[in-house]
Order: C-alpha cells, then structure tokens, then sequence
C-alpha cells in the first residue's frame, strides 16, 4: 500500500511545493493552505504567449518556470522551449534556446531537479537546462515519437516513457542519470502501447513501483537499483474493441490507483497517426469537441494497489464520453472528482462506494488544482461564449463558489499549478494566466 496518502514531495526534487507536474509523483493534484474564494475577489493577469503553454512549476520562493512546445501543427518546424518567469506581472526573465523535439508537436514537461537544474521532455529530446539562464547543459535524443511525462524517481533519476495508441507497438519505459542524461540500466518495453503519463510511489515496504496505463491494462514497473522489471500486478480497466476509449493518466490517492479513460479523442488520434506526430501538410480539426469515435460513457476507475480488483462508475451516462486529462482524488474529504469534456459535466464521487454524490453542469477539459484544507476544486469550464473560464468549486456539495475569465479562447488538457499567494497559475495554447484572490 502507499506510505503515505497525502502528496510529499519525493527526495529527488527541488525542495519545493510545486516542483514538477501534478506537485508530485503521484499526481494529487493537491495544494496545501486554502484560496477562500467565495469571499475573496480574483483578479487575472493574462499574457498572450502565441505558445503551447504546457505547465508551471517553481523552485525557489518566487522562482517559478513554464514549459511548452510550438502548436506548429504545420508550416515552420516546431520546437520545445523553458521560460523563467516573473511570478506577477508574467513576464519573461530568462528564456532556453529553441529545444530539438524530434519535430514532434506534442504536451511535453518540465521539472526542478534536487541537483538545482530544470529538466525538459519534449517531443522525442530531453534537455537539462541551467536554472538561472536556461542554456542547455545537456541534451539526449530519445525513442522518435512523443514522450509522456516526466518524473524524478527516489534515487534521482529521470524516468519518461513515449506515447503510443492501439497497433502502434509497445511503449518504451527510459530512465536516465540527471547529471550526464546517460541510460540508467536497460530501458523497459511494455507489452502494449501506452497513452497516459506515469505516476509513481515508495509504498509502505520501501518499494518504488511506476503505475502506467496501457491501451487494456494498468501495468505496475518495480524500481530495484538500476533494474526495473514488470510485476504481475495489470488489472483491466478496457477490452480492445470495446466501446470504450484509452486511459490517461493514473492518480495515487486514496489507497487506490484511480483513472479515467475514453481519453483518444479524435484530435490525439489525429496527432499520434502521422509522423512526425502532430505535424500535416493541412491540419485536421483538432478540437477535443468532436464526437467521441464509440458509444461508452464516460467512465472513472478505482484499482486496489494489493489485488486489483477494480470498481467503476459512469456518472454521467451519456454516450460518447470524452477526457485528455485525468481525475482527482481528495481522500481526506472523501470524494473523488471525474467530468465528461464532449458531453459537459463535472462530477462528485464517493471514494468508499463509488456512488455519485452531485454533479454540475460545467464543460472541464484541464488538470486540476484541489485545496484539501478547504475543499476547494480548482478547474475550468469553457463556456458557450468560447471563453475558458476558471471554476472554484465546494468537492463536498459540488457548489460553485466562484468564477473568473481568464481571456483565453482556447481551452485543452494542460495543467494548473498551485501558487504561494492564494493563487493559481492556469497554462493554455497561446496563453498563460495568474488568477489570484485577495
């Protein structure tokens, strides 16, 4: 079982709330303190990056970093970039080189390191990069397709996977010294493609395990020295061919292993079957808005970490379900949180019965922030009127509490990161926003 079930942040990182995607390895998504949004005002500062805003995340107090790649889905060959910011006003203090990804258009990640640089998975590259003026220390060319996440194990090293869809071959698990990016042991094939990022613990025997989903199973990767090797730990949570999409990533929280699928929505489809992904002579439709290519509705997952016995739950009902973003758990409120993007719909679960408690009539796509002290959910809802909003809502009664513009007509699944000052850092194609509250 997990060690502990409330976000720590692992040996390897920065000593920092929010060093990396999710603010851990095991992707909660949860920040401490509390915003008290219903009687604060929020005020937005909203700068227009013409960029593929991925994530945030920071080092220091006041150090704070995005990360990204160009939405170059044709005409000028992309590339994957790091910005240290101004955690205010938004603007730029240092900028990386233009980062090799392969040609690859695709949500990459960022992280602050222990040893004190940034780290960037882009495309099919991974960077070092000096923490000061973002030069590149390091690069290493990875398997030629998109990679999916990016984690620091206990040990310090750099674990990432590549990105594959039904038919595309098994997804290849890499693990690298931080200071040379050279290969720790011998990389990991999966005996399926695997779309979601990775998450990853120490349980409570000192064990350090990686939870992947693949395209039918979720697999379990055992971290012994330099040897990683699969258990016989792969409950399934789809059957290929069924009505029913392919997962993203996993949470740890709760004591379970939770996830979502119908997450290969048509425009991820579209990226990940051409090569390099993400790039077109004439680019498809790539909105998320599309209807879903089965029937199922959307669906969250709990899995036991000991039997995998695994319970689901559709709390909407609705065919066609979509995601491109995984759900969040808040154990100590008792409640997990799962929403339908294509049909709309945000939801309350209960974490011991997998019941459905409330539901709002909100359109979510991002990756949340959740505030455990104060119950409070941060995510957005891309309205009617083409502008994606940020939402403030109670996990326990499903009430909203508060919304804020954030000006970007853009909506996708990239991540919020949890500020210092009862603020919210919100990362969109073209876009990086501050919401704060006073």
């Amino acid at each position: 079982m997990f060690a502990n079930d409330r976000t720590t942040t692992a040996t390897g990182y920065w000593p920092s709330p929010w060093p990396v995607e999710c603010g851990g390895n095991r992707r909660q998504k949860s920040a401490s303190g509390r915003l008290d949004a219903a009687s604060g005002t929020a005020a937005v500062t909203t700068r227009r990056t013409g960029r593929w805003d991925v994530m945030a995340v920071r080092r220091d107090l006041g150090e704070w970093y995005v990360g990204g790649t160009m939405a170059a889905f044709s005409g000028p060959a992309p590339f994957g970039w790091v910005e240290k910011f101004d955690p205010v006003t938004l603007e730029p203090l240092a900028v990386s080189p233009k980062l090799p990804c392969g040609s690859h258009v695709w949500c990459g990640a960022i992280l602050a390191h222990a040893n004190g640089s940034i780290y960037s998975v882009n495309g099919s590259y991974l960077h070092r990069l000096d923490a000061n003026d973002l030069q590149v220390e390091q690069e290493r060319a990875l398997v030629d397709c998109s990679h999916n996440g990016l984690l620091v194990l206990s040990d310090g090293s750099l674990f990432t996977k590549d990105l594959r869809l039904d038919g595309q071959g098994e997804t290849t698990l890499s693990r690298f010294d931080p200071e040379t990016l050279e290969p720790v042991g011998r990389a990991l094939t999966l005996p399926e493609g695997s779309m979601g990022r990775i998450a990853a613990d120490v349980g409570s025997d000192g064990v350090e395990c990686v939870y992947v989903p693949g395209t039918e199973h979720v697999f379990r990767v055992v971290i012994d020295g330099e040897r990683m090797a699969l258990d016989g730990w792969r409950p399934r949570y789809r059957f290929l061919g069924g009505p029913h999409g392919l997962a993203w990533d996993a949470c740890l929280s709760g004591q379970a292993v939770w996830l979502m699928d119908n997450g290969d929505v048509p425009s991820v489809r579209h990226i990940h079957n051409t090569s390099p992904n993400g790039r077109f002579e004439t680019p498809p439709d790539l909105s998320w808005r599309q209807p879903a290519p089965w029937d199922g509705p959307q669906r969250l997952h709990r899995i036991d970490p000991l039997t995998g016995e695994t319970m689901s739950v559709a709390p909407f009902g609705l065919p066609g379900g979509g995601i491109i973003a995984p759900p969040v758990v808040v154990p100590e409120r008792g409640v997990a949180v799962a929403w339908d993007s294509i049909n709309g719909g945000l939801a309350g679960v209960s974490i011991d019965d997998m019941e459905p408690s409330w539901t709002l009539d909100i359109r979510p796509s991002m990756q949340p922030v959740v505030y455990p002290d104060s119950g409070e959910l941060v995510i957005n809802d891309f309205a009617d009127d083409g502008i994606d909003h940020l939402v403030v809502v109670d996990v326990e009664s499903g009430e909203m509490l508060d919304r804020v513009d954030t000006g970007s007509r853009i909506a996708n699944g990239m991540f919020l990161s949890a500020g210092d000052d009862r603020d919210v850092y919100y990362c969109s194609t073209l876009t990086l926003a501050r919401v704060h509250w006073a």
